[in-house]
């Protein structure tokens, strides 16, 4: 993929942010037609248009994906040990010192550690191994025309056409189910804003060139708001008389006053005592605990997932030298039956829980956190059968 010009990349936000007034559902061939004509609204030549839409189709194995994610149903301890193997440990270290050169110039120039991107490097592709075999256009496409989040893919369709107006997106361009492409798995969108031609040859190629990849995760990550030279998590641990609705993204405090209520680092000393930070408990008051800093929040741009993001944090400091999280003795997880019982529950008490799916997320954890102070649970916004029973 070519570095696209500035004025390509104002362009693009442009006809982004047109894109948005395409209507969703419908026919998909009069979908697709609309989409055509405002391409050609937008001031794209008919023959781009048509190359980019050709044999364009709804593919049904994206919509099953985007359905289907029960992967983000297990509690931290379970998902992060299916997703932390033994091979990614050690590849992550091997590439680690293999591509050396390049994470100092990263380092130097985002601020973001190596721990970091080597945590989704390997995650996302398996560091490049496997990056997904849908076909991009099909796929953006398809999510478009969905009324899930037409929001969130229709401007990555335009994002798409203006790539592929530059050449720089092959109508066979293949990646994740979501549209993202390349090592680390970016949108159009993204790679236009962010890429980065890292290693000189005028072209910006996430699916082969590392440091392109690296260089381009880097940049976005920075995007986010990653801060240079600040941690993101060190795991601690906690006094048992400590009071657990403290505990959550929304409540910070510097590391050196979380320290005064009796937290300490499982090793060492705090990372930075007068950063402000929060406590999270994944798996409960009776599970791992982590001291996350502002840093940790910024990777919720990359992925909404707080299992994901938990341990894709995690594994980054792993990478970075630290040692295996005491895993304690968790409450175990609710089933997704009794989850969307318990989400249906809470919804009925007008909490928003963001959708009755059985996946544990910031809304669901908040509103259990309420309900567990309400009743005199410890609450720590873990959710248990006792919970369920009580309510």
């Amino acid at each position: 993929m070519r570095f696209l010009t500035a004025a390509a990349a104002v362009l693009c936000l442009s006809t982004a942010a047109h894109a948005q007034q395409v209507p969703c559902g419908g026919s998909f061939s009069g979908f697709v037609a609309d989409m055509k004509r405002e391409a050609a609204q937008m001031g794209y030549a008919q023959g781009v248009i048509d190359g980019f839409f050709a044999g364009v189709s709804q593919s049904q194995g994206v919509l099953n994906a985007d359905r289907a994610q029960g992967f983000f149903q297990s509690g931290f301890v379970d998902f992060s040990r299916k997703l932390i193997s033994q091979y990614r440990l050690d590849r992550g270290r091997q590439n680690a010192q293999t591509y050396d050169a390049i994470f100092d110039g990263i380092e130097s120039r985002y601020g973001v550690p190596r721990g970091v991107l080597l945590s989704f490097w390997a995650f996302e592709t398996d560091y490049g191994g496997f990056q997904g075999d849908f076909n991009t256009i099909n796929a953006l496409v398809t999510l478009s025309h969905d009324c899930r989040r037409p929001e969130l893919f229709r401007p990555q369709v335009f994002a798409a056409l203006e790539l592929f107006r530059h050449g720089d997106l092959d109508r066979n361009t293949t990646g994740a189910w979501a549209g993202e492409i390349g090592m680390v798995q970016m949108l159009p969108g993204d790679i236009i804003e962010h890429g980065v031609d890292a290693d000189g040859d005028g072209i910006v190629t996430l699916k082969t060139s590392i440091p392109d990849a690296l260089y381009s995760g880097a940049s976005l990550l920075r995007s986010f708001g990653w801060q240079p030279n600040q941690p993101w998590m060190e795991e601690v641990a906690m006094p048992a008389n400590f009071p657990w609705e403290q505990t959550g993204l929304r409540t910070t405090r510097t590391a050196a006053e979380w320290g005064r209520m009796g937290v300490q680092p499982r090793s060492g000393s705090f990372a930075a005592p007068n950063l402000r930070a929060s406590i999270i408990v994944p798996q409960g008051h009776r599970g791992p605990a982590f001291l996350v800093y502002p840093n940790f929040s910024t990777l919720f741009e990359w992925n909404q997932s707080f299992v994901y993001v938990t341990t894709a944090a995690y594994f980054a400091t792993r990478l970075q030298g630290a040692p295996v999280y005491n895993p304690g003795n968790p409450t175990p997880a609710l089933g997704q039956e009794q989850m969307k019982a318990l989400q249906r529950r809470l919804q009925a008490m007008g909490y928003d829980v963001g959708g009755i799916d059985g996946i544990l997320g910031a809304n669901t954890r908040a509103a259990v956190q309420q309900e567990q102070e309400r009743l005199g649970l410890p609450a720590d916004a873990w959710p248990t059968q006792e919970l369920l029973n009580r309510l």
